[in-house]
């Protein structure tokens, strides 16, 4: 009598881009040891159907990890293995053994409707991997889905929570990331060329198994009701993704925002990966934009290390408002995460090439880290809360940000328009302080221009769904400007931009108003143009800021 193993994977791939959220169907792998000879094949409804001699598995076993070769890979850089590699997953998955790419193959992927379920360690090694993006059935799945064999679960009972709460009624079975939403208030309401009507309220939190709040994350809203709240499970150990020479073949879908996935989704807590490359070919005139190669979401404890990756050439469409704009597209996707590092990160491109987007977006984070990195950009769209730039350098698009809590930048250089630039679109709040410390700001890369410190405006007329600040205190320390080039009429570098240009007196009516810094303390400020820095271009505005100096 034949001896069947039959082991459904049924998941639903959440896809998190910065535009937004969707899910691919459910799909199965069905895998069987049966005396046949191992084969990988697909039926009429597209299942994976995996046959496993009792030899090989045998032979699997005792080897202690599971190849792509052994899956019927080819690796010569031409023949489609996305359907081998997705079999050695879902193998590997059922055994609880490590996957290993064979040394030297190139692995090449096409747009097939096809992920690859990653749930034990992965070492892709020397090995390339070419993805095609040039005719992709569905542009929404990932190549790749880092996932956890822990199920999330609803909670029940909890109908309000509030900013800062410490416990929340709940007994699990270990540590969760919580996820929140209230619907039926709306947040984010984005100003501007890609202005639109909010996102619903979201929170992320941790929480012990007795309920107990993570208070390094704490909940920032009042939730007077709740539409949904799921806890997921965070699993105890790491899983570790080494190597990888990663190519993509860029897609020549229209300039529209039609976000491709088309990386690695990593949606389980408690991962890192090191040591991979990701580089991007055959960008032409037009294309669709990207969700990120690694696109993290819906987890917790992440680390990036020693990995290098690549800006995507800018393309432009119409926005909302009906004028053209610049898409953005990204390398690095992080949307509903915590605690989240990229440490000895770099990209194959200029970071200072306006030619290509700024590397990195985010939504809906806490604690995110980049340590010693080489990045065109730093950007948190939908607010961070909390976060950590040190012996980076960032690039053209500089540091971008909204949120609140402490953003601690030090012992890094920045080349952005601003040192830090509090987004426009969603009313250049930040709730908390800045901590700046030991760094040399290079104004616009170094061209001619007119420098500030802290960039951002609000008119205090649009509606952003929550009051917007600015930090309350802001302290620099040891910072070396270096504005050698700029403007024949140059007055010398100013700690905040004009911001609201209308504002000029008390007649001045804020519908929405917006709460302005209280203290500005600056120790040991250099100015390379031997010119004196200034409060501002807008001296009413920021009257009653106070500023500290030891000069």
């Amino acid at each position: 009598m034949k001896n069947i193993l039959i082991i459904f994977f049924l998941f639903s791939i959440s896809i998190s881009s910065v535009q937004g959220q969707t899910k691919s169907p459910s799909e199965n792998v069905v895998i069987t040891t049966e005396n046949d000879k191992t084969s990988v094949r697909t039926n009429e409804n597209g299942e994976l159907l995996i046959n496993v001699s009792p030899k090989d598995l045998l032979k699997i076993k005792a080897n202690g990890i599971v190849l792509y070769s052994d899956f019927g890979a080819v690796g010569d850089g031409k023949t489609d293995d996305i359907d081998a590699i997705a079999a050695t997953h879902a193998f590997a998955n059922q055994q609880g053994l490590p996957v290993k790419a064979d040394d030297e193959a190139t692995y090449y992927i096409s747009g097939k409707n096809r992920t690859a379920v990653i749930r034990t360690n992965t070492d892709f090694g020397r090995a390339a991997f070419i993805i095609n993006d040039t005719a992709v059935q569905n542009r929404n799945l990932n190549v790749f889905l880092v996932s956890s064999n822990l199920i999330p679960s609803k909670l029940e009972g909890i109908t309000s929570l509030k900013r800062n709460q410490e416990k929340i009624n709940v007994n699990l079975h270990g540590t969760c990331l919580v996820s929140v939403t209230n619907s039926n208030v709306k947040r984010y309401i984005r100003f501007g060329a890609n202005q639109n009507n909010g996102s619903s309220q979201t929170d992320i939190f941790i929480v012990d198994k007795d309920g107990k709040v993570d208070m390094n994350a704490p909940i920032i809203w009042d939730f007077d009701q709740i539409t949904d709240i799921t806890a997921l499970p965070i699993d105890e150990t790491t899983l570790t993704i080494t190597g990888g020479r990663f190519t993509t073949i860029a897609n020549r879908a229209e300039s529209k925002y039609n976000y491709y996935s088309r990386g690695i989704a990593i949606r389980r807590s408690n991962v890192l990966v090191t040591g991979l490359e990701h580089r991007i070919t055959s960008e032409g005139d037009h294309g669709a934009p990207y969700g990120g190669f690694i696109n993290i979401g819906d987890c917790a404890y992440v680390t990036v290390r020693n990995t290098i990756l690549t800006g995507h050439k800018v393309y432009e469409t119409i926005g909302a408002a009906g004028v053209s704009v610049s898409m953005g597209t990204y390398d690095i996707s992080i949307n509903r995460a915590l605690n989240v590092s990229f440490v000895n990160c770099r990209q194959t491109n200029d970071i200072n090439d306006s030619k290509y987007w700024g590397i990195l977006g985010s939504n809906y984070c806490k604690n995110l880290v980049y340590d010693s990195c080489t990045l065109s950009r730093f950007d948190a769209h939908m607010g961070v809360a909390n976060a950590t730039i040190r012996n980076s350098t960032l690039g053209h698009q500089g540091i971008n940000a909204i949120g609140s809590g402490t953003f601690t930048v030090e012992n890094s250089t920045i080349y952005g328009r601003n040192l830090i630039n509090l987004r426009s679109d969603y009313g250049s709040t930040w709730q908390g302080e800045f901590l700046i410390r030991n760094c040399i700001f290079i104004p616009a890369g170094g061209r001619s221009t007119s420098a500030s410190l802290i960039g951002g405006s609000n008119s205090g007329q649009h509606d952003f769904g929550y009051t917007c600040y600015m930090p309350e205190r802001i302290t620099i320390e040891n910072l070396r400007i270096d504005d050698s080039k700029h403007p024949d009429d140059y007055k010398g570098p100013a700690i905040f931009e004009i911001f609201n240009p209308l504002m000029t007196n008390d007649s001045y009516v804020e519908k929405f108003p917006y709460v302005r810094t209280r203290e500005v303390i600056l120790r040991n400020v250099t100015i390379v143009s031997g010119k004196t820095l200034r409060l501002s271009n807008n001296l009413f505005m920021f009257k009653d800021v106070k500023v500290s100096s030891d000069h």
